[in-house]
């Protein structure tokens, strides 16, 4: 046989192990990248939101965790859909990943992209959010969503509910604003 063609078989033969062997892994990295920037923006949302709302800082000390979805993409015409990616932080670390997606119908028309932060007030609520199926806003422990304007005028002494959530950094013209309806799910890997 000739000896061009077997060195140039066990070059391609081994080019072929490397990006098996590599294959699975660079999913795994680009995850990784992406889970990076994705606490980097989180955490960015996190510390501007309770430098800027009192309620906010009062909130995060009393809370178990809080659940920061820094971009969430809002559009619709007549249908609409909504989804974004976030982070729960527990005791100042990360504590997982989540996405939150949700579909509407009814008169509506815009596009839109804003923020939310979930103050988990107790261990029970937290709980609720890892359940199998996913956690459907609006179903289970209640939850106070307020905007920016309307936390001004919460205390922390007037926080008496599960869940409260407060929508940041709006972005764009839709009409209406909530998460009624929105499902958050654990991401795995």
């Amino acid at each position: 046989m000739n000896m061009n063609y077997l060195a140039h078989a066990s070059r391609l033969s081994r080019w072929l192990l490397l990006a098996a062997v590599s294959a699975p892994l660079a999913p795994a990295t680009a995850i990784a990248a992406d889970r990076a920037a994705l606490e980097s923006d989180a955490s960015k949302a996190y510390r501007k939101l309770i430098a800027k709302l009192p309620v906010a800082k009062a909130l995060s000390k009393e809370a178990v965790a809080v659940l920061v979805f820094p971009k969430i993409t809002k559009a619709g015409l007549m249908v609409g859909g909504q989804y974004g990616d976030g982070v729960l932080f527990k005791d100042g670390k990360t504590a997982g990943y989540y996405n939150t997606a949700g579909a509407s119908y009814g008169l509506q028309v815009g596009a839109q992209q804003y923020g939310y932060a979930m103050f988990f007030m107790n261990e029970e609520s937290l709980q609720t959010l890892n359940k199998a199926d996913g956690f459907e806003v609006g179903v289970g422990p209640s939850i106070v969503v307020v905007d920016q304007g309307m936390a001004r005028s919460l205390t922390s002494t007037t926080t008496r509910e599960d869940i409260y959530a407060i929508i940041f950094s709006q972005k764009g013209l839709m009409a209406g604003l909530g998460l009624q309806g929105n499902k958050i799910t654990r991401l795995t890997e």
